[in-house]
C-alpha cells in the first residue's frame, strides 16, 4: 500500500472533567448486533450508523467519533472497560462529539474504507478502529486502541478528545487539508484502468514470496504473530500439483502438522483459535471465528485428498464436530464467533493448572496427559500483554503422537485411547466454567464458507451426514436471508433478518452452492448458483472490471471501494474469480469466463506488486490455464447406482476438473443450464463418460478406469 503523508494535528490541550454516570441504556439497545449490544449500557450516547446521527452532527456542527469493532475483539473489550464505561470520558464524548458504533462484520464496506484511511495515516490498522470525521463522513483522524490516560507515546482518551474537539473549532484549515489528502488517496487506490491479462509469472512470483517467508521449523509464514490463512496453503497445494513442486507440498504439510499440534488448536473442545502470538503456534489469540473453521477444514480436506494422510481427514472431522456442536442453531444456521475472554480475562476458559488435571484424571493418567500436552507445574501460559505466568497451561503437542508414544514408551493405540478419554473428562469439566461470549448472529457470507466446507467434506470423505448439514444450512439461508426478489440479506439474529449484502455474501454463498452441486449433483444448487451470480454481476460489477464491496443500493460513502487483497479469508473478488471460471466450464457460458478475466485485469498492478496477497485469486487463474477438464456422466439415476463411481472420482485430487451429471430420466434440467450436453447420450445402457480437456473432447466411454487414468494426469 502506498504511504500517505497526512498533516498531523498537534494535540496539546489537555484537561480532565467530572462526568455523570448514565445508568439507562443508550440507543444501541435496539440493535440486533451482539457487539453493539455490548455497548448499550455505556454512559456514552452511542448511535448506530444512521441518518439520525449524521443529521444531528450537521445540525449541531459537531465532529463524529466513529468506533468500529466486533463482538469477540479482545482489545475492543479493553477499550470499552477503560474508556467507554468511564463517566469522565463519556462526558467529553457526549458534549463534544456525535458518537457512532459500527459492527465491522455487519458493515464491511464502512470498515474497509476507514481501515484504509487508518493504515494510510498511521502505517498500521486493527480493531478497535477509531475514526474522527466530519458530519459528511470525511475522516481527519484515525487510530486503533486508546487507553483512558496516556501511556508512553500513546495518547489517552482524556487527553486526545479535548485536543480533537479544540482542533475542530480552531484548526478547520488544517483539518480540510488532511481531508483533501485522504480523498485524493482513496480515489487513487480505488481507481485504475484495466491492466494486461495475467501470465504464469504471477503464479511463480506468488510462490517465491511464500517460499522466502516460510518457517521450515514450524510451518507458516513470517515471524510472530502468525496467521494461519489457509487459502495460502490451498494455493500451495494447487501449485505443488500443477508444477510437481515437492517444496510447496512440504510447506503445506509442515504448516498443517504444527498448527494442529499447537495451542492454536483447541485440544479439549476442538476447533481453531484465531491466530498465534508466537512462531511455534503455541500461544493463541483465543477467539474462534466461523470463517477460520471453514477455511481450515477446506485446507485439511484438500491436503487429505492430495496426500491420503488420514490425519488430515481426522482434523477436518474434528472441526466439523466443533461447529456442529457449538456453532449451529436449531435450524441449521451457523453462529459467527466465540470470544477470547471470559471472567474478564483472555483465555481463562481454555487453560488449566496441572493440579486441576491431576485431580480430574487421577495421578497416573493425569501425569501422562500432562507430559504429552506439555503441562508444567508452574504453568506454560504467559499473558501476552504482561508476560506474567498465572500457573496455568495451554494444551499443546510438541511433536506428533507417533513420536510422543515412542518418547514415553506408550503404544500408539493405547496413547490415543488414553488421550481421547482424558480429553472427554476435561471437556465435561470445562463445560461447567463460565463460557466466553458467543456471537450468535448468523452472517450470510460466513455461512456460505461453512456450507462450502461441509459440502466438500461430505464429497471427499463420502459422508452424507456432512452433506446434509450443508443442505440444511443452505435451507436456513434460503428461508431467512434470501428475499422474494432473489436478493440476499446480510444478517439474521433472533428472528430478524436485515442489512444490505456485500460482494462476500454473494461470492461465498455461490461457492457453497457450487460445492453442494459437486457433492449431490442436485441441479437446483447449480441453478441457484447461476441466479445469484447474475444478481452479483448486476449489482456489484465495476465497468473497469472487478466487483465493489457494496452493491448499487449500499451505504453511500466517500468512494465506492473494491477489496482485492486476501486477508484472514479470501476477498470477495478472489472467490468470485474462482466461481466464475467454474461456472463457465460447467455451463459453457463464456460470459462468466469473460467477467472473470476482466476481474483479473482490474487488479493486475496490485497483484504484480504483492502477488502473495492474491493467492486465492491466483488459484482461480491456475484453474483456468492448467487445462481444466470437463467430465459429463450420462446415466439413468433410476436404474444405475453411481455411489461407487462418485467415490472413486472424489478420491482423486484434481482441482481443475468440473463434473456434471446428466440424468436421462430428466435431461431437460441440465440441458437448460448447460446446453452443450444436449447431444450426450448413454451407450449400451451403461453409465457413459464424456471428457473434454484442453478444448478437445475424448471419445465417450463406459469404462470408468479410462477416465480415472486421465484424471490422475491432472
Amino acid at each position: 500500500m502506498k504511504k500517505l503523508t497526512i498533516i498531523i494535528i498537534t494535540f496539546n490541550i489537555l484537561f480532565n472533567c467530572d462526568g455523570t454516570n448514565m445508568k439507562n441504556k443508550n440507543r444501541l439497545s435496539n440493535s440486533h448486533s451482539p457487539y453493539l449490544l455490548q455497548h448499550s449500557t455505556n454512559p456514552v450516547d452511542w448511535y448506530p450508523w444512521s441518518i439520525e446521527a449524521f443529521d444531528r452532527a450537521k445540525k449541531e456542527n459537531k465532529p463524529i467519533f466513529l468506533s468500529i469493532g466486533y463482538a469477540t475483539c479482545h482489545w475492543c473489550h479493553v477499550m470499552e472497560h477503560e474508556s467507554f464505561e468511564d463517566s469522565s470520558v463519556a462526558q467529553i464524548m457526549n458534549e463534544k462529539f456525535i458518537n457512532i458504533k459500527v459492527d465491522r462484520e455487519e458493515m464491511p464496506e464502512v470498515d474497509h474504507l476507514y481501515m484504509s484511511v487508518c493504515q494510510a495515516m498511521t502505517g498500521r490498522g486493527g480493531w478497535p478502529l477509531t475514526i474522527v470525521m466530519t458530519p459528511e463522513k470525511e475522516p481527519f483522524f484515525a487510530g486503533t486502541y486508546f487507553p483512558k490516560d496516556s501511556q508512553g507515546k500513546r495518547p489517552g482518551m482524556l487527553q486526545l478528545l479535548p485536543s480533537l474537539a479544540n482542533a475542530w473549532v480552531g484548526k478547520q484549515d488544517e483539518i480540510q487539508k488532511s481531508i483533501d489528502k485522504v480523498k485524493n488517496y482513496l480515489i487513487e487506490i480505488n481507481t485504475s484502468e484495466p491492466g494486461d491479462y495475467w501470465d504464469e509469472k504471477i503464479i511463480t512470483d506468488s510462490f517465491s514470496g511464500f517460499a522466502s517467508r516460510f518457517d521450515p521449523d514450524y510451518g507458516g509464514f513470517g515471524k510472530a504473530p502468525k496467521f494461519p490463512s489457509p487459502h495460502n496453503l490451498i494455493f500451495l497445494l494447487r501449485f505443488s500439483h500443477y508444477y510437481e513442486d515437492i517444496s510447496a507440498l512440504k510447506m503445506v504439510n509442515t504448516s498443517l502438522r504444527y498448527m494442529r499440534q499447537g495451542g492454536i488448536f483447541d485440544h479439549i473442545g476442538l476447533g481453531f483459535h484465531r491466530y498465534s502470538t508466537d512462531k511455534q503456534w503455541f500461544l493463541p489469540h483465543f477467539e474462534k471465528m466461523l470463517y477460520d473453521q471453514a477455511m481450515h477444514s477446506i485446507a485439511y480436506l484438500e491436503a487429505y485428498q492430495k496426500t491420503k494422510n488420514e490425519e488430515y481427514a481426522s482434523v477436518a472431522r474434528e472441526i466439523f464436530d466443533y461447529v456442529s456442536r457449538d456453532m449451529t442453531n436449531s435450524e441449521g444456521g451457523f453462529f459467527s464467533a466465540e470470544d477470547a475472554d471470559s471472567e474478564g480475562e483472555e483465555g481463562t476458559f481454555y487453560i488449566w493448572s496441572k493440579e486441576e488435571v491431576l485431580k480430574i484424571l487421577g495421578e497416573l493418567d493425569g501425569s501422562k496427559f500432562s507430559k504429552i500436552y506439555g503441562f508444567e507445574k508452574n504453568g506454560n501460559f504467559y499473558d501476552e500483554a504482561t508476560g506474567q505466568s498465572n500457573g496455568k497451561n495451554i494444551p499443546y503437542l510438541s511433536r506428533s503422537i507417533t513420536d510422543l508414544s515412542k518418547k514415553y514408551g506408550i503404544k500408539e493405540p493405547e496413547l490415543k485411547k488414553l488421550l481421547k478419554t482424558s480429553r472427554k473428562k476435561l471437556f465435561e469439566v470445562r463445560k461447567k466454567r463460565i463460557h466466553p461470549l458467543k456471537d450468535d448472529k448468523i452472517l450470510t457470507d460466513w455461512n456460505g464458507l461453512m456450507i462450502a466446507a461441509y459440502a466438500l467434506g461430505g464429497q471427499i470423505l463420502n459422508d452424507t451426514s456432512l452433506i446434509n448439514t450443508a443442505k440444511r444450512s443452505f435451507d436456513f439461508i434460503e428461508n431467512n436471508l434470501i428475499k422474494e426478489n432473489g436478493r440476499l440479506l446480510k444478517r439474521y439474529r433472533l428472528g430478524d433478518s436485515g442489512l444490505s449484502p456485500h460482494i462476500d455474501d454473494y461470492a461465498f454463498t455461490i461457492w457453497g452452492l457450487l460445492n453442494l452441486y459437486d457433492a449431490t449433483f442436485e441441479i437446483e444448487y447449480l441453478s441457484k448458483a447461476i441466479k445469484l451470480t447474475k444478481v452479483m454481476i448486476q449489482e456489484f460489477s465495476d465497468q473497469n472490471g472487478g466487483f465493489f464491496i457494496g452493491g448499487i443500493n449500499s451505504e453511500k460513502l466517500m468512494i465506492r471501494a473494491k477489496d482485492s487483497y486476501d486477508g484472514a479469508i479470501p476477498s470477495g473478488n478472489s472467490v468470485a474469480v474462482n466461481n466464475l471460471f467454474r461456472l463457465s466450464k460447467l455451463t459453457g457460458d463464456l460470459t462468466f469466463d469473460s467477467i472473470s478475466k476482466s476481474t483479473l485485469r482490474a487488479f493486475t498492478d496490485q497483484a504484480k506488486h504483492a502477488p502473495s496477497g492474491f493467492a486465492h485469486m491466483i488459484t482461480g487463474f491456475m484453474f483456468n490455464i492448467k487445462d481444466p477438464i470437463q467430465l459429463v456422466i450420462v446415466a439413468d439415476c433410476k436404474k444405475h447406482d453411481l455411489s461407487q463411481v462418485f467415490e472413486k472420482i472424489n478420491l482423486k485430487y484434481s482441482p481443475n476438473k468440473v463434473v456434471l451429471l446428466k440424468d436421462i430420466s430428466k435431461p431437460a434440467e441440465l440441458e437448460e443450464i448447460a446446453p452443450w450436453v444436449k447431444n450426450y447420450k448413454m451407450m449400451d445402457n451403461k453409465p457413459t463418460y464424456y471428457l473434454c480437456e484442453d478444448f478437445v473432447c475424448k471419445r465417450p466411454t463406459t469404462n470408468l478406469n479410462t477416465i480415472l487414468k486421465i484424471i490422475d494426469k491432472h
